[in-house]
């Protein structure tokens, strides 16, 4: 007997990805005990990156979206078609329904349904949360996060804690730094579960980091801070670290904060299914 495919669940978005995410895996549990398997493709808005996610699909497949922009939605449909893949917005029958009670909808913006936020206490206590906990200033309570991020000087870690709060995701980070030993917190937060993400930029593109901050700074070079060789030693360092830890790593070198924050939290939803 051949055994069944799982089916995969393909879902684009021209934003954070947060929506159509919840909406597939609320969809999802009803089917616990069928194959399905869930890929997340975010802040899709060009219609090359749409050609090249259609281009990957195998079947049994089924495209989720929840594209604004009636550009990219209609080639979308046009590619899924062609490779007969059904294709579904998954806001479009409410849409839809509202329309037809109130008319035509407004401008569609990219994000749109993130301008109003009901959970704006518990954003705001998530980023309170950040500023606590920025740099691991009281590693004794990482027990209490929803992620922690670990890295070298300068890898994106607060601004990414931040975003998050924004999110409403209780974000703490801890500094990776040289010749000093991993903070016990930090262990102790790995020994209990709690997730641990690990950020790393290119040993060039974190050179280019340091020096400008340095001039900001207005400070000379400071124990090798800024030079390549220490950074490269640094950087592999850290890799080590993740790699002893079997923590996951995202290469923040090229990414946005609201990039990062989104792969962030689809490492999170992986970790939780």
């Amino acid at each position: 007997m051949t055994e069944q495919k799982p089916l995969t669940l393909y879902l684009i978005s021209d934003s954070t990805g947060n929506t159509i995410a919840s909406a597939a895996r609320a969809s999802a549990i009803r089917f616990e005990s069928r194959g399905l398997v869930i890929e997340e493709n975010v802040f899709v808005r060009t219609r090359e990156h749409i050609s090249l996610i259609v281009e990957r699909v195998r079947q049994p497949a089924l495209i989720l979206h929840t594209l604004a922009d009636a550009t990219l939605l209609e080639h979308l449909t046009t590619l899924a078609a062609q490779h007969e893949i059904e294709a579904i917005g998954v806001l479009d029958s409410t849409v839809q329904a509202i329309a037809r009670h109130l008319g035509a909808p407004g401008p569609s913006l990219p994000g749109q349904q993130h301008r109003v936020d009901n959970n704006y206490i518990k954003r705001i206590d998530a980023i309170d949360f950040a500023m606590a906990h920025d740099d691991g200033l009281d590693p004794d309570r990482l027990l209490g996060a929803d992620v922690i991020l670990v890295g070298v000087s300068r890898s994106s870690k607060t601004p990414t804690c931040i975003y998050l709060g924004y999110q409403g995701v209780r974000a703490a980070n801890v500094p990776l730094v040289p010749h000093v030993a991993t903070p016990s917190g930090l262990l102790a937060a790995l020994e209990a579960g709690v997730p641990v993400i690990g950020l790393v930029v290119s040993p060039g593109r974190l050179a280019q980091i340091r020096s400008h901050r340095l001039v900001a700074l207005d400070r000379s070079e400071t124990q090798g801070y800024a030079d390549i060789a220490s950074i490269r030693s640094e950087v592999s360092e850290a890799r080590l670290f993740f790699e002893r830890h079997d923590i996951p790593i995202i290469d923040v070198s090229r990414r946005s904060i609201e990039e990062t924050a989104a792969a962030i939290l689809a490492e999170l939803r992986k970790r939780a299914t």
